[in-house]
This record gives structure tokens, sequence and C-alpha cells, in this order.
């Protein structure tokens, strides 16, 4: 019989947790909240990796099972997962459908003009989106290849993405917002208005090219969550995983020097270095819950978003933009038309500032509050007993 491990239910719902509340600041936010400019590596940048990771945990626990059945279903359960989680990624891309067009309401079309001039589309590509092709390529290298297949596997896709990146992008700075090569790439796929503009420019984090890259996050994830499974609680497992993290830190910042750590564009190194960080979080995590029973408030806090991941971070991410479309007056404008303000801006600008004081204060708090308001409907669900699962 499999033991119980308590303490990934809380990593995993610690990592969405903290998705959350850095995806939901409304102002100018602390340093570690934020994600680095370019290349380097803050506490934000590391959620995004670390769920990638939890979703490898979560497969170590379901592969026996799909090894036991036939194949065709395996194949079928696999990609049917992925497509449903790709699809949900791109719904809430396009949620709600509707969007203000001065003081129409109006259907937000594949692409349209905003209020600027500039055409704009739905974004493709989605955290969501790449998690499901993750999984997808994950599972199946784990599937078809089994331990020493997936572990080539992994060192040839982290290989691979490097000398990509190296070859195929602009001489002499290849990794550069300007320079890397997959942005072509995903233009070519979806066009330049259904990227992600963040950068200022069509550029997508969460684009193709580089989920290359990522796939191996899962797929560490996995072992990991395997190798817990075969050594069960014992010092020996706490000891192996140490030394496989620090190893992975080591040959992590070593690459750093020659592919630089880097979020946005997914480079081996970030890979290495970010699941070094994961494991070394786990283990203390097991270390604390498992090893010394460290079961409080805290656990059971970050407990119910691990209960229903998948469900409240699609939640935060729908909420913001459906209660968006309501409109508060909050005075003229400088044209002298009635000025408007959606309930969270207006919440952020006439509550928590003044609360605060402090504008990254004020950001902090409105994240905060937005965490709390999510883990109130996770609790719910969780006291119902209901887990919604894809």
């Amino acid at each position: 019989m499999k033991e119980r491990y308590y303490s990934l239910d809380v990593f995993r719902g610690a990592t969405v947790a903290f998705m959350i509340l850095v995806n939901n600041q409304a102002g100018p936010s602390y340093d570690p909240l934020e994600h680095a400019p370019w290349h380097g590596l803050t506490p934000t940048d590391m959620v995004f990796p670390f769920f990638l990771f939890a979703v490898g945990n979560a497969l170590s626990f379901v592969m026996p099972r799909l090894q036991q059945m036939e194949a065709p279903l395996v194949w079928g359960k696999i990609f049917k997962r992925t497509a449903l989680i790709f699809l949900i990624g791109f719904i809430l891309n396009w949620f709600p459908f509707l969007r203000w067009d001065h003081d129409h309401l109006v259907l937000r079309g594949w692409t349209f003009t905003n209020d600027q001039g500039v055409v704009v589309g739905v974004r493709v590509m989605s955290v969501l989106g790449r998690i499901a092709l993750c999984y997808l390529f994950g599972a199946l290298a784990v599937y078809l290849g089994g331990f020493r297949g997936s572990l080539v596997i992994s060192i040839l896709l982290l290989l691979g993405w490097w000398g990509l990146c190296y070859t195929l992008g602009a001489p002499g700075d290849p990794y550069s917002l300007q320079g890397y090569f997959g942005t072509a790439v995903d233009k070519w796929l979806f066009g330049a208005e259904h990227l992600y503009h963040g950068e200022g420019v069509a550029f997508d984090p969460e684009g193709v090219p580089s989920t290359m890259a990522a796939i191996v996050q899962v797929i560490f994830g996995y072992y990991t969550g395997w190798y817990i499974q075969k050594k069960g609680k014992t010092p020996s497992m706490l000891r192996d995983l140490f030394l496989a993290a620090v190893g992975l830190l080591v040959v992590g910042y070593v690459w750093n020097l020659a592919f630089p750590i880097n979020k946005k564009i997914w480079t081996s190194s970030f890979v290495l270095a970010t699941t070094g960080y994961a494991i070394l979080l786990l283990i203390l995590l097991i270390y604390l819950i498992e090893f010394r029973q460290w079961k409080g408030w805290g656990t059971r806090f970050f407990d119910v978003f691990g209960k229903n991941p998948l469900f409240i971070f699609v939640l935060s991410g729908a909420f913001p933009r459906l209660i968006a479309l309501i409109r508060i007056p909050v005075g003229p404008g400088t044209d002298g038309l009635p000025k408007y303000q959606a309930p969270l801006p207006w919440f952020y600008q006439h509550i928590c500032k003044p609360i605060t004081g402090d504008p990254k204060n004020a950001s902090l708090l409105y994240a905060i509050v937005l965490v709390f308001l999510y883990w109130l409907v996770g609790y719910i669900l969780d006291k119902r007993k209901v887990y919604i699962r894809v």
C-alpha cells in the first residue's frame, strides 16, 4: 500500500497560492513579486516551473495505473486531458467574450481594433496551454521511454534547446528579446496579434518553441515523485534528493555563464536551477510535515489550494475578467464624459491605497485579499468534498 504524502499536496497548494499572489499585483510591487526584467531569477520566476514540477509529481502517482492499461486507453486519456487543459486556457484568454467599446458592450472578436487604434486578438498560448503540452510530452516520454529513455530525452531537449537558441538566434545576441528566434516561429504559427504583448512587442513567454525545455520540468518532477515513493519516508531519501538538488543547482548556475537563466525564453539553465530549488523546498516540507508532523493552520490553508488547483487557478483568471464588465462611475473625465472604473481597480484605489498609504503595500494587500477570496471558494468545495478534475 502506497504511503500518503501530505507534503506534496501542500507543495502544490502553496505554488497555486503564490501564483495567484504574484498574478494579482494591482500596482507597483516589491521586487520579489516581480519577474526578472529578462535574464535572472526572482521568487516569482520560480512559480510556474514549480507548478510544472508538481504536475510531474502527480503523474508519478498515476503512471503505475496507466502502465497496467491497454495502450489505446492510455493514449486516449493523455490526449483527452491535454486537449481539455489547452482548451480551457484558450477559452480563458477569450473570456468573457465581451468588451466595452465606448458606451456599448460588444462581442470580443477573434481580432479587433482597441481604443488606441491597434489591432489585437485573442492570445492562443497560455499558462494552461503550456501545462497541457508539457504534460502531454512529459507523460509520453515516461510512458514510452521508461527511466533511461526519458532521461535521454530530457538531456537531448535541454541541449537541443540551447543549440537552437544559439544557432538560430541573432548573431552575437541570440538570447535577447530582439535576438530570440522563437518569436518568429510563434508569429508564423499564430500571427503577431495573437501573441502576448506584455513586453511592449509581440513576444510570447509561453510560446511553442520554448515549451521544448519546459517539458523536462514535468519529467524531473515525475522522477522526484517516483523516487520519494520508492524510498519511502526515510532519511536516505531526503539525503539523496538534497544531493540531486545541489547538483542541479551547480550545473544550472555554471550553465548560466553560457546560456543565461531566463524564464521568458525558458532556458535550459533555468530548468535545472528551478528544479533544484523545487526539490529543496519539497524535501523541506517532507521533513517538516512527514517527519516532524508539523501540521496546522498553515498546512491546512495551502492544502485547500492543492485539492482543486486547476479550478482555483482558472477562477482566479476568470473572475477579474468577468467583474471588469461592471463599471462604477467615478466622476467626469477630461473630455467631460462620464468616467468609469471596474470594481477591482476601484477596490485598489479607494480601499487598499487609503488603508496602507503606500502603493506597494496597497498592491500587496489587494493581492492577499484575492488569495483569501479564492481560498474561501476552495474551502467551501473541500468541505463539500467537491474536487474538480480534468
